[in-house]
Protein backbone atom coordinates (compact mmCIF):
# COMPACT_ATOMS: atom_id res chain seq x y z
CA UNK A 1 0.00 0.00 0.00
CA UNK A 2 1.89 3.45 -1.17
CA UNK A 3 1.76 5.63 2.16
CA UNK A 4 -0.20 9.09 1.77
CA UNK A 5 1.12 12.36 2.54
CA UNK A 6 0.16 13.29 6.21
CA UNK A 7 -2.55 16.22 5.61
CA UNK A 8 -1.44 19.45 7.39
CA UNK A 9 -3.87 20.40 10.22
CA UNK A 10 -4.00 24.06 11.98
CA UNK A 11 -5.67 24.65 15.04
CA UNK A 12 -8.74 26.76 14.26
CA UNK A 13 -8.98 24.90 10.88
CA UNK A 14 -12.77 24.62 9.83
CA UNK A 15 -13.17 21.24 7.64
CA UNK A 16 -16.61 19.84 5.65
CA UNK A 17 -16.74 15.61 6.82
CA UNK A 18 -18.31 13.46 4.15
CA UNK A 19 -21.32 13.10 6.28
CA UNK A 20 -23.43 15.43 8.37
CA UNK A 21 -23.77 15.64 12.63
CA UNK A 22 -27.15 14.83 13.69
CA UNK A 23 -27.64 18.25 14.13
CA UNK A 24 -27.63 18.56 10.34
CA UNK A 25 -24.30 20.68 10.57
CA UNK A 26 -21.44 19.85 8.69
CA UNK A 27 -19.13 22.02 9.41
CA UNK A 28 -16.44 21.19 11.84
CA UNK A 29 -13.40 23.55 13.76
CA UNK A 30 -10.04 21.67 14.46
CA UNK A 31 -9.73 22.48 18.50
CA UNK A 32 -6.91 19.93 19.27
CA UNK A 33 -4.02 18.30 17.62
CA UNK A 34 -2.15 15.35 18.68
CA UNK A 35 -2.61 11.58 17.97
CA UNK A 36 -6.60 12.06 18.12
CA UNK A 37 -7.69 15.35 16.66
CA UNK A 38 -10.77 17.70 18.37
CA UNK A 39 -13.50 18.44 16.41
CA UNK A 40 -16.24 20.91 17.56
CA UNK A 41 -19.60 21.21 15.46
CA UNK A 42 -20.00 24.96 14.34
CA UNK A 43 -23.38 24.68 14.65
CA UNK A 44 -24.09 22.94 17.93
CA UNK A 45 -20.78 23.18 19.96
CA UNK A 46 -20.27 19.12 20.36
CA UNK A 47 -17.46 18.24 20.86
CA UNK A 48 -15.24 15.19 19.65
CA UNK A 49 -12.35 13.20 18.95
CA UNK A 50 -11.30 11.66 15.99
CA UNK A 51 -8.01 9.77 15.42
CA UNK A 52 -6.05 11.39 12.51
CA UNK A 53 -6.54 8.61 10.02
CA UNK A 54 -9.82 8.27 10.38
CA UNK A 55 -10.66 12.36 9.69
CA UNK A 56 -7.93 12.80 7.28
CA UNK A 57 -10.56 9.63 5.05
CA UNK A 58 -13.56 11.64 5.97
CA UNK A 59 -12.32 15.37 5.12
CA UNK A 60 -13.99 16.45 1.49
CA UNK A 61 -12.33 20.16 1.90
CA UNK A 62 -11.21 22.57 4.11
CA UNK A 63 -13.70 25.54 4.65
CA UNK A 64 -11.47 27.97 6.53
CA UNK A 65 -7.50 27.91 7.37
CA UNK A 66 -6.42 28.29 10.40
CA UNK A 67 -3.85 30.39 11.85
CA UNK A 68 -0.28 28.42 11.64
CA UNK A 69 1.44 30.47 14.46
CA UNK A 70 -0.83 29.13 16.76
CA UNK A 71 -0.19 25.67 16.14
Amino acid sequence: MPARPVLTLYLGDVVRLRRAHPCGGDRWRIDRLGADIGLRCVTCERHVLIDRVALERRVVEFIERGDAELT
